[in-house]
Order: C-alpha cells, then sequence, then structure tokens
C-alpha cells in the first residue's frame, strides 16, 4: 500500500479500533450500534468544530462535511443520548430475540413469563423464535452465543430463557468509564501535538524495546509500578499545593497519566 497521508491514518484508526472492538465484542455490542455512535460524534464535532473556529454552520454545510444525508444530520442533531437502549435493541440481534421471547404471545405466556421452547423447526419452537426476530442468524449460532452469556440452558430438548437480558461482557463499569475518560484524553492530546506550534505542543512520549528477554518481563513490570507510582504521587503533591479557589472561575483541568503494555514480537502491529 502506498504511503501517501490518508493511508498512514487509516492504519492508525485501524490499531485504534482493533482493542476497542476486542471489547465491544466481548460485551455484546453490535457493529450497527457502534456505526451509530460513529455517525452521530461525526455529527457532533462538526457543529462543535465551527463553534470553536467561529464559523457559520448548518445542516447543509454538516452533511456536505460529514458525508451523511441532511435528513440524517438532523435525526442525529436531535438524538438523546438516553436513545442509547434503542439504537442497541434495533442493531443487536440477540436483544431483539430476547425481547420477542418475552413480548410475542407466540413464545411467551401473560405478563411476560417465557415459554421453554423445542430446538426444532416447528412452530414456535427456538428455531422459529430465532428465524422471526433474528434475521439469517443460524439457530445453532445464536444458540451458542446466548450460552455464552448465560441468558439460555437447555434441558430435555428445550430452551429456558434464564436471564431477561442479554448481558454477555462482565467488565466492571468503573473501568469502562476509565476506558472513555482515559482515551478521550489521551488521543485529544495527540490531536493537540498534531495541530500546535512546537513551543505549545503538550507532553507526550514513552518507552519501550522490542528485545526483552522473557524471564526479565517480571521484574521490569516491578520495577515500573514502584517508580510510576512514586512519581504519581509527586506529581499529585504538587498539584494539591497548586489548587485554585472553588469560586476561581479560571481554574483548568490536567491530567498526565502512566501505563504498562506488553506483547510478543510476532504480534505485529494487530494488537
Amino acid at each position: 500500500m502506498e504511503n501517501t497521508p490518508h493511508n498512514t491514518l487509516f492504519r492508525a484508526i485501524a490499531q485504534i479500533l482493533r482493542p476497542m472492538v476486542r471489547i465491544l465484542l466481548r460485551n455484546g455490542i453490535s457493529c450497527g450500534s457502534l456505526e451509530e455512535l460513529v455517525r452521530k460524534a461525526y455529527v457532533d464535532e462538526a457543529f462543535e468544530q465551527a463553534r470553536r473556529n467561529k464559523t457559520k454552520v448548518s445542516i447543509s454545510s454538516v452533511s456536505a462535511e460529514t458525508g451523511l444525508s441532511r435528513k440524517e444530520v438532523k435525526r442525529l442533531t436531535e438524538l438523546d443520548e438516553s436513545e442509547t437502549e434503542q439504537t442497541e435493541q434495533k442493531f443487536n440481534r440477540a436483544i431483539r430475540v430476547i425481547s420477542g421471547w418475552l413480548n410475542d404471545d407466540n413464545f411467551s405466556y401473560e405478563e411476560g413469563n417465557p415459554k421453554a421452547l423445542s430446538l426444532d423447526s416447528s412452530e414456535n419452537s427456538f428455531a422459529d423464535l430465532v428465524k422471526k426476530y433474528s434475521g439469517d442468524i443460524p439457530t445453532k449460532a445464536m444458540l451458542k452465543l446466548l450460552e455464552a452469556s448465560n441468558s439460555v440452558e437447555v434441558k430435555d430438548g428445550l430452551v429456558h430463557l434464564v436471564r431477561n437480558a442479554y448481558v454477555p461482557g462482565r467488565d466492571p463499569e468503573e473501568i469502562i468509564r476509565i476506558l472513555g475518560k482515559d482515551t478521550h484524553e489521551l488521543i485529544s492530546s495527540v490531536d493537540h501535538n498534531l495541530t500546535s506550534d512546537e513551543t505549545e505542543r503538550w507532553f507526550q512520549r514513552k518507552v519501550s524495546n522490542t528485545q526483552i528477554r522473557s524471564d526479565a518481563l517480571p521484574a521490569f513490570k516491578e520495577y515500573s509500578r514502584n517508580r510510576s507510582q512514586a512519581l504519581l504521587e509527586e506529581l499529585d503533591a504538587w498539584l494539591s499545593q497548586h489548587e485554585a479557589d472553588k469560586d476561581d472561575k479560571e481554574s483548568h483541568y490536567v491530567s498526565l497519566g502512566v501505563y504498562y503494555y506488553e506483547q510478543e514480537n510476532d504480534e505485529g502491529s494487530q494488537s
């Protein structure tokens, strides 16, 4: 592939997306839901960028800039964050299957009590449910997906819904919040450095080595953890000494992060 600025950027984006998609897959977030978030981010950032640059902006101009239709830009502008669950319902087929199981009279009793469904392709069976609500997903593939998330169990040839929600991931919510905040800050810092004069760039450095012996890794983990913790505590003390008064409207938020990463050399850039 020819080395052009666009190709280099695409490769960089692919590197960012791979670990992100790994987390999304583990937590049952569908590709369609991510696409919706990407469209929303394009529209929001286009309006925000115009605001920062103090330039006129309209639905038509954002449409031209993002490549989205004016109708889509308008819809995304009016989209509330509370509609995220509805968006996931729209795109995630496992969620649609469980919702149909609970709300369709053919597969549930009154008050949303799900029936135990036979595995075969007879009327009102699990296969019938999957065909009706998941589109072209094979029955066995959907069963495997729901079993992996502990949503269903099979007993005596019948499929039982044991959890009225599709929740495949068990990632702690606090760490998920850190994922969003810290990744946002790192990418924003890189963006700042890409667009700023050299004298205005923020500190952004790392050390790495591709030839570290395997038996040295435990020692470096411990050494880097201790040194990094000591540095962060020192920096935290300095920041505490320079805090503004609570009513000071000119105060700023700052952060400085440290992370550890390792991979085997044959993993390449795909990790």
